[in-house]
């Protein structure tokens, strides 16, 4: 958001070598107004969306909890139930009276927990629906908030800017040595060089590669929890990044691996939509097909 602003300067600068009347300066003056104005107005609405982003993340998160506890409960009475039928069968010539209405009174509590169950299920997709409402609107604040100017380009790569050939070549040379250890399936090494590398250099062409590497060594490992904080991290830092239609893939492939098959289905059907020519949805298609089955 600085950029209209930074652009106004210059066109005032260019005003005042030129002798602008004092007309000219007020409405320079208030034209700064009215941007400065509109960036508080977006900032704001950034932030009130980003809170209400998290608040319906953080209770999605305990509708999911309250959903295992449930479902924990449901297996033991099932046990239970079970033993008590067993137990029942083996006491010949005692009376199954008290036998039979404990188990009753079991099953009626199994029937409550799937009522309860499902009423849970059914808000969990309520809570999903939001969020994702709210991650869309949030992207289309972001969006909106990015400069766009006549005529302006980005620079074709990170490198060009303000480096030199040599000092290009220095990156490639960390990176590939990196990659070298995670062909050699040296996990362990092959996480902390590319760690290392994005500290190095933050902001270089290879960061969104390393950072997807470091959960690929995660998944390979079987840290499922890690790699998906790893993979989650490459669409959330760079979100224009090549890598972020495999690190969707291997997102949902690693909640899938978790058991959790409701978000890696949600994951897999978001890749489906928002990179329907990438190479990753095939997979992805199937990998969906064979979740809802």
């Amino acid at each position: 958001m600085k950029w209209p602003f930074f652009s106004l300067l210059v066109l005032g600068g260019a005003m005042l070598s030129a002798c602008p009347t004092a007309q000219q300066l007020e409405v320079i003056e208030r034209e700064q107004r009215r941007l400065r104005a509109a960036n508080r107005n977006v900032l704001t609405q950034s932030a009130a969306i980003r809170n209400e982003f998290d608040s319906v993340r953080s209770s999605l998160a305990d509708t999911r909890a309250n959903l295992q506890k449930i479902q924990r409960e449901l297996n033991a009475l099932k046990e239970k139930v079970a033993e008590v039928q067993y137990r029942t069968g083996r006491q010949i010539g005692q009376s199954t009276r008290e036998g039979d209405q404990r188990i009753k009174e079991m099953e009626g509590q199994i029937a409550k927990i799937d009522e309860t169950l499902k009423a849970q299920g059914i808000l969990l997709k309520a809570r999903e629906e939001e969020l994702r409402l709210l991650r869309e609107t949030l992207l289309a604040t972001v969006r909106r908030q990015e400069p766009r100017t006549s005529g302006e380009t980005e620079p074709t790569s990170k490198f060009d800017k303000g480096k030199t050939p040599a000092e290009s070549d220095v990156v490639r040379r960390d990176y590939e040595e990196a990659r070298k250890l995670l062909e050699e399936k040296d996990y362990r090494g092959a996480i902390a060089r590319f760690k290392e590398f994005l500290k190095k250099y933050p902001e270089s062409d290879y960061s969104d590669n390393a950072q997807y590497w470091i959960g690929e060594s995660h998944y390979a490992l079987r840290e499922f929890d890690q790699a998906i904080l790893e993979f989650d991290a490459v669409r959330r830092k760079y979100p224009k990044g090549d890598k972020v239609p495999a690190s969707l893939l291997k997102l949902a492939f690693a909640f899938a691996e978790l058991g959790d098959r409701l978000d890696a289905r949600l994951i897999l059907q978001e890749l489906i939509d928002r990179y329907p020519q990438s190479q990753e949805v095939v997979k992805a298609k199937q990998k969906l097909k064979a979740l809802e089955s």
